[in-house]
């Protein structure tokens, strides 16, 4: 899949999920939770997509265990952030984790499903 695709998947998928989550949450503007999920796909989708990159000339046992501890990285990394972009809201950190967990396994589910289609 061409990266601009998949971008564009990951932010249609994700970014409902994150908007729903943050305002129920921490009591967020749907604005704010756009923008802030908008944030950390942007901080995290590139490098993610670079580093996985490295590894799908190898054996597919290779990539996939890349593919799982990048998206268990990827996830920590963005309920962090997310917590500091939308402050003064209190997003507690396990509903944080929890969202960018979610998220992420929607979206690459989606992927999936797109590409074996």
């Amino acid at each position: 899949m061409p990266y601009p695709l998949a971008f564009a998947l990951t932010l249609l998928v994700e970014l409902p999920l994150y908007t729903a989550a943050l305002t129920a949450l921490g009591r967020v503007s749907a604005g704010r939770a756009v923008a802030a999920a908008t944030a950390v796909n942007c901080a995290t989708h590139p490098l993610l997509w670079w580093f996985l990159s490295r590894f799908t000339a190898g054996a597919p046992a290779a990539y996939w265990t890349a593919f799982t501890l990048a998206e268990a990285a990827v996830c920590v990394v963005e309920a962090l952030l997310v917590r500091e972009l939308v402050r003064p809201a209190r997003v507690a950190p396990a509903p944080a984790l929890t969202t960018a967990v979610t998220a992420n396994a929607a979206s690459v589910l989606a992927g999936l499903l797109l590409t074996t289609w």
